[in-house]
């Protein structure tokens, strides 16, 4: 994807903000400018779906930890190694259960997200 200049340093900003301040960033500028990320995101998906007729598989998957398990430790790796997180961030997924970790994900990066996570102890959905 090509960057308008305009952008490139916004964009490299937000390239460099962990995953926690990034979810900060989209609460404040949902309530600045009193408009909600999700209903942009739920709008796309059922243009295209409506005309297919529903029947087209799902492409994009939201990755929720429902539980941290009784190896929270290696929760807490396997989430630092795959989200690049620090070991706060990191922890802080695994005491705010549930919780999604990772959003429009395709199916195979969430499967093996998935496996890891679940490999380590974690109770894992897909949405």
């Amino acid at each position: 994807m090509e960057i308008p200049s305009k952008f490139k340093d916004i964009v490299e900003k937000i390239e460099s903000m962990s995953v926690m301040d990034l979810s900060e960033l989209v609460k404040l500028l949902e309530e600045k400018f009193g408009v909600s990320a999700q209903a942009v995101a739920m709008m796309a998906p059922v243009a295209g779906g409506a005309a297919a007729g529903g029947a087209e598989e799902k492409s994009s998957f939201n990755i929720e930890l429902k539980e941290a398990g009784a190896q929270k430790i290696q929760v807490i790796k396997v989430l630092r190694e795959a989200l690049g997180l620090g070991l706060k961030e990191a922890k802080d997924f695994t005491d705010k259960t549930p919780v999604v970790v990772k959003e429009g994900v395709d199916k195979k990066a969430a499967d093996e997200l998935k496996a890891k996570l679940e490999a380590a102890g974690a109770v894992v959905n897909l949405k």
